[in-house]
């Protein structure tokens, strides 16, 4: 009766939130029955409250026989306890009620952490059992749009926030990156100079270009150095992941700036223009762009020449749009092809039948065009000189006129 009432009293003792011993009775797929030590009463302790990782057998952890400190989360009742005092029990949050007593104070340590889960707006992550966040801001030194790659790894972040009894516990990443970069950083630039060509792997691209990681130290290969012709996005011509030589077009050690171009280790599409292109040549080729002056016609990639307006079409164009269209499919003859300016002259009317001049006649009776012939300029119609007759001519003086007239009558 004593033991009886011994026995009562102990469970009595036994409260949500105590740390309890337990001995593991039995072990049945995801949980283990455990008796609680000194107080003749069972729990449950579940592989949810063992470990926060998916897909892992309760066995690796717990055994028959072994005993452990456990917390006590819950008290069973109803059908489920079959009318006996059952507990459920917990060792990942006893683990982490010692985590946070040990963590609080170290704001600034840099800590080696689990991510569990990408969740909105950053990462859950666990260290010691003490369930952290990393938000998507300090993440890494750019803005990380695929978090869940981070699942499941070990990274390093450094203590931003403790709260334990709000159990907030904030770290950033960033903070850890940006260190690291700097002191590579500066051994890197130690050793380039501008011209310099390298090997480097793409870590990512974004609309404006690509990122190339040069062994600790990212450099930016713009849209606009990344290929000879145009392109659409970065990723039309690289891939993360991708090994690709550079060349350095500048480097800025204080802000930690370099900037790469991958064309420029290629060879460039004009190289050798001038024999693969004559003048007089009839080639194929697609209008790339219409502008107020002409059309520009790529004939091989990254290779334009310009059909101007005046070589469009033998009728008047006012405007390369009202003929042409940009896609459009054309052919076109080769006038001029200046391969150090990487400029080449195109005629589309040059391969089309001049239209026939119409002609009309002179007043001196011969056929002419209406169009001057080249440059020259049109004749001139020689006029005969004017002929003056040799002999005087008879001088007719005023006395003459008035000699039959009386002078006094008129006087008078």
């Amino acid at each position: 009766m004593n033991e009886f009432e011994q026995m009562l009293n102990s469970v009595e003792d036994v409260k949500v939130k105590d740390v309890v011993k337990g001995e593991i009775l039995t072990v049945d797929n995801d949980q283990a029955t455990v008796s609680i030590v000194g107080t003749g009463v069972e729990g449950i302790l579940t592989l949810r409250e063992i470990t926060n990782e998916k897909d892992v057998d309760i066995n690796s952890f717990v055994k028959v026989g072994d005993v452990l400190d456990l917390m006590v989360i819950k008290q069973i009742v109803g059908k489920e306890s079959e009318g006996a005092n059952v507990y459920l029990l917990s060792l990942k949050r006893l683990a982490a009620r010692k985590a946070w007593t040990e963590i609080e104070g170290s704001e600034g340590d840099i800590v080696t952490v689990k991510v569990l889960k990408a969740v909105k707006g950053g990462l859950s992550v666990e260290y010691n059992g003490a369930r952290g966040f990393i938000p998507a801001s300090m993440i890494d030194t750019y803005f990380v749009r695929d978090t869940k790659k981070f699942e499941g790894q070990e990274i390093e972040a450094k203590i931003v926030e403790i709260n334990a009894a709000e159990q907030r516990f904030i770290l950033n990443r960033r903070e850890v990156i940006e260190a690291e970069n700097l002191e590579a950083r500066k051994e890197v630039f130690a050793a380039l100079n501008v011209g310099d060509i390298l090997e480097g792997k793409v870590a990512r691209t974004t609309q404006f270009g690509a990122f190339i990681d040069l062994g600790g130290v990212d450099g930016l290969v713009h849209i606009t150095e990344l290929t000879h012709g145009r392109i659409q996005k970065p990723s039309d011509v690289v891939a993360v992941g991708d090994v690709v030589n550079v060349k350095i077009l500048s480097l800025d050690a204080e802000s930690g700036r370099i900037s790469l171009s991958l064309k420029a280790t290629q060879p460039g599409p004009w190289d050798g223009i001038e024999q693969k292109l004559v003048k007089g040549d009839v080639i194929d080729g697609t209008v790339k762009r219409l502008t107020d002056f002409g059309a520009f016609v790529e004939i091989f990639p990254g290779v334009e020449g310009l059909v101007h307006v005046s070589q469009i079409s033998w009728d008047r164009v006012e405007n390369p749009k009202d003929v042409l269209k940009a896609g459009q499919a054309v052919q076109a003859k080769v006038l001029e092809v200046r391969p150090e300016e990487e400029r080449i002259s195109l005629s589309i009317k040059a391969l089309e039948e001049a239209p026939a001049r119409t002609e009309r006649k002179s007043n001196d009776g011969d056929a002419r065009s209406d169009r001057n012939n080249g440059n020259k300029k049109p004749r001139r119609r020689e006029s005969k000189p004017m002929e003056f007759n040799a002999e005087p001519a008879e001088t007719i003086t005023l006395a003459d006129q008035f000699a039959d007239l009386n002078w006094e009558d008129l006087l008078k």
